[in-house]
């Protein structure tokens, strides 16, 4: 039997196995960063979806409120949609302060008119997904450049929006 010599070199295929491994090892890894990119534009969706709907219960909360005992007046602080202080039995127009969903913090801004709340918005700066085919109830949130331009009210149209897109309030 011939026997290898030292000057002999090793065979070619050494050394594809660990080229395999370091290309998967990098597909995994760009498999791993685009699921995590799904998952944080899941996620802000989900957000989204859930401040249209807190919106919304603000927004009928606030209708609740206005025609309560036939008054037409609209609250001074978000407490009085939790107990209404106009009945002596307590009347919840709103089960709960809900904290807002992008922000993550129980803070919303106001939208006064006369003292009065009239409606709400997030603080949020960020950029939202959703920028059209929102109900008609919605429709003044097409195109916004932030959640902050979001803003809940009653009734829904309670400002115009001009040629030029700035809210009137």
């Amino acid at each position: 039997m011939a026997s290898r010599s030292a000057n002999s070199k090793p065979p070619r295929q050494r050394g594809f196995a660990y080229l395999w491994t370091l290309m998967l090892v990098a597909f995994m890894g760009v498999g791993l960063t685009i699921a995590a990119d799904l998952y944080a534009t899941a996620m802000r969706r989900d957000k989204e979806r859930e401040l249209l709907f807190i919106g919304h219960e603000f927004r009928h909360a606030l209708e609740s409120y206005v025609k309560a005992n036939g008054q037409s007046q609209y609250p001074l602080t978000l407490d009085d949609l939790l107990k209404d202080p106009r009945f002596a039995n307590p009347r919840r127009h709103l089960r709960r302060l809900y904290a807002d969903p992008v922000t993550g913090k129980p803070e919303w801004s106001l939208i006064l008119q006369q003292g009065r709340i009239v409606g709400i918005h997030s603080t949020s700066p960020l950029r939202p997904i959703k920028q059209d085919n929102f109900h008609d109830d919605d429709a003044g949130l097409a195109k916004k450049s932030r959640y902050a331009d979001w803003i809940f009210t009653y009734p829904f149209d309670l400002f115009t929006i001009p040629q030029g897109g700035e809210v009137k309030r």
